[in-house]
């Protein structure tokens, strides 16, 4: 026994390290929601939380196995005869430590995307002092510029303002009532929307053809054209509407634990709304200025994009709330969360507002290539050219990403490659390629917007007629923007319950949906329709 002492006195700065490091993971776990988290073991009964867990309460020490370290406190055991029968070893070689697995940060303080991030900063400063200098420009010539123009300023403001602002305040109505609904009855709005689209986008289309004017005869024809795309996609995703509605009932399950979690939205839409009514009197200053069109359209760009901001603010928001919750069981701070979501994670939200839209538009053509048939060479080389781009870049860029950024602090790229890995891990694929909780999240938003255009072209049509059409874009243009910000709370949800679930399957909180749903499709009994990676033409070759 007196020859343990000296490894006792050797190894005491090794069990002060230790404690220290002990300490430090205490204080993260702790920080990574400013000391207001709490681990709801009753909750979740994840192997990895329950090895987390163990290994804090009890772990060898890494200079002595003799020494068991619990709670900061050392207890050393007793030797067995056969090891107090073998020479001592160098000290040297005992005090070299043995290498511990370390658990992914979840509060990393590092920002992500900080190039896409500047970007946005200083469009932000550039449009905002163009939105300033144009609201100047209005208010100027209704000082100084001639009565002729004067009364044409005027007559625009009073055909343009009163409609725009009635739109905004419309669709931010709309859009907590669509959230509000889908999440009290999910499994009858999923039918509901695809329907409702179909129906009102069809019935804009018709309302706009009956003024008889040109601008809104070509306007009309578009949401026509629209209704009757929604109503094939509609019929075409029928097969897959049953098991949508399964995963968004259970993925809405812990937004009842989080009451103030609809907070960043509210947040999000004031600040559109007060956007937007500087926005508008920028597009009238711009009337009076050189190039009209060309500023419009850049505004319109600028508002697209700062919407889509605000958008996957309020998702990054949401996603890191639910997914501690998946992953840790944490009760998150939902400010806190937001206030990540604005600062280290916004230049991901930027990067992601720019190319999730195109790689979703990417997936839809994917699709209707893949449904292409004929013996064209040339035309099924260009299919199968794009779909492999399609396919790149969808594994370098996906909506999927914003969990494991929000989660874990990552940065677009990475976090769509990792996220994308642990679905082929699980394989599954074809599961969250035929997801349409997307698409029911963007015909929401086309319902609203075209709520607004019938509404808003109806009251224009009956005080300016000339008007009617562009006020009635700009309407469906807002209707859509702000419902999209409110939809983020299920969107964010679903994508929670997928990703988490394929990083730690075993968690009961997910339910056997998921798992269920792949049996069947490996057995032969389910079919699912991923996005096409090869066209019909070359896979049958």
């Amino acid at each position: 026994m007196g020859a343990t002492e000296p490894v006792d006195e050797r190894e005491t700065g090794g069990v002060e390290a230790r404690e220290e490091n002990d300490k430090k993971e205490e204080e993260e776990v702790k920080d990574v929601e400013k000391g207001e988290v709490g681990f709801q073991e009753e909750l979740v009964g994840s192997n990895n939380h329950g090895d987390f867990h163990f290994s804090r309460v009890q772990r060898l020490n890494p200079t002595n196995p003799l020494r068991i370290v619990i709670n900061s406190g050392t207890r050393v055991g007793t030797p067995s005869p056969s090891q107090l029968s073998q020479p001592s070893q160098p000290a040297q070689s005992r005090s070299t430590p043995t290498p511990q697995p370390s658990l992914t940060t979840l509060n990393s303080r590092a920002y992500t995307n900080r190039i896409s991030l500047v970007l946005f900063l200083v469009h932000m400063v550039v449009v905002v002092g163009l939105v300033g200098f144009l609201v100047f420009k209005g208010i100027q010539v209704l000082i100084v510029a001639s009565e002729s123009v004067k009364r044409k300023e005027k007559k625009v403001l009073m055909h343009y303002l009163p409609q725009v602002e009635a739109a905004s305040l419309l669709s931010i109505t709309l859009a907590f009532a669509w959230q509000k609904a889908v999440r009290e009855w999910p499994i009858f709005m999923v039918r509901f929307i695809l329907w409702s689209s179909f129906l009102l986008s069809l019935s804009a289309g018709i309302l706009l053809i009956c003024f008889q004017k040109p601008p809104t005869d070509g306007l009309g024809v578009c949401f026509i054209a629209f209704a009757v795309g929604n109503g094939l996609y509609a019929c075409w995703i029928t097969q897959r509407i049953g098991f949508c509605c399964k995963v968004l009932v259970k993925s809405l399950e812990p937004v009842s634990k989080f009451p103030g979690l609809n907070e960043p939205i509210y947040w999000m839409l004031g600040a559109g709304f007060m956007w937007m009514s500087l926005w508008i009197f920028a597009v009238v200053g711009a009337l009076n200025f050189y190039f009209p069109p060309l500023i419009i359209v850049a505004l319109v760009l600028s508002l697209a994009w700062t919407a889509e901001v605000m958008r996957n603010v309020a998702n990054l928001t949401v996603s890191r709330v639910i997914a501690l919750y998946y992953l840790r069981g944490m009760q998150s701070n939902i400010q806190f969360c937001f206030q990540r979501a604005l600062t280290q994670n916004l230049g991901s939200a930027c990067l992601g507002s720019l190319f999730v839209p195109a790689i979703e538009a990417l997936r839809i053509v994917a699709r209707a290539l893949n449904l292409l048939e004929g013996e064209d060479e040339f035309m099924f080389c260009c299919a199968h050219c794009c779909l492999r781009v399609m396919d790149s870049i969808f594994r370098n860029g996906n909506g999927w990403a914003y969990v494991q950024i929000a989660a874990y602090g990552k940065g677009f790229v990475k976090a769509s490659q990792d996220t994308w890995e642990l679905f082929k891990k699980q394989e599954m694929e074809a599961i969250v390629d035929s997801d349409i909780t997307s698409s029911i999240c963007f015909l929401t938003g086309v319902c609203s917007g075209s709520i607004c255009v019938i509404v808003i072209a109806a009251w224009t049509a009956k005080v300016h007629q000339p008007y009617t059409a562009t006020v009635s874009l700009l309407a469906f243009f807002i209707g859509y923007l702000m419902t999209r910000i409110s939809m983020a709370v299920p969107h964010a949800c679903v994508s929670c319950y997928y990703v988490c679930y394929a990083e730690n399957p075993e968690n009961r909180l997910y339910d056997k949906i998921i798992k269920d749903r792949l049996n069947l499709i490996k057995a032969g009994l389910d079919a699912v329709v991923p996005t096409p990676r090869v066209p019909h033409q070359f896979a049958a070759r």
